[in-house]
């Protein structure tokens, strides 16, 4: 079972950047894991509608065929560190391809991604720099990989 991510433009800090990419290499001794980033899109004199919709558009087109599409927004479920774990591991056990989690810009997620998604989860209720919430993801990953396993790094209830 893959895990991959789509996630709307890089980091710029230095600091969330290493974070990001330390994360992303512990979750992937759990997961095959994949980060396709894509470019994001300015709102046009102040019209985020404008950089939604290119955005969403590029992530529609690079979401990988057969996998779960799990949209991350504000006003997804709520999720605990192990029922992600446990999402996880059952898809694994029924030999499902995997999961694409989908991380929006600076706007969030269009609606036609939204709509796209087969799962809606959110890393918080409240909003969230799209970076941090990257960083958040990947950490929750690892964190998944280390509850599936049964090892000491989780220790929340």
């Amino acid at each position: 079972m893959r895990v991959v991510i789509l996630a709307v433009g890089a980091a710029r800090d230095a600091a969330l950047k290493a974070a990001i990419r330390e994360y992303e290499t512990r979750a992937s001794r759990y997961f095959p894991l994949q980060v396709i980033e894509t470019s994001a899109a300015t709102g046009r004199g102040g019209q985020p509608e404008h950089a939604l919709s290119q955005e969403g558009t590029e992530l529609l087109r690079r979401i990988p065929e057969g996998l779960e599409v799990v949209a991350l927004t504000r006003t997804g479920q709520g999720m605990t560190s192990r029922g992600l774990a446990e999402i996880l591991g059952e898809m694994a056990t029924y030999g499902m391809p995997g999961a694409a989690f989908l991380v929006g810009g600076a706007y969030g997620l269009s609606e036609e991604v939204v709509a796209r998604a087969d799962r809606r989860f959110s890393l918080s209720r409240m909003t969230l720099p799209h970076e941090l919430a990257r960083l958040i993801l990947v950490e929750q990953l690892y964190r998944a990989g280390t509850i599936l396993r049964g090892e000491p790094y989780h220790k929340g209830g």
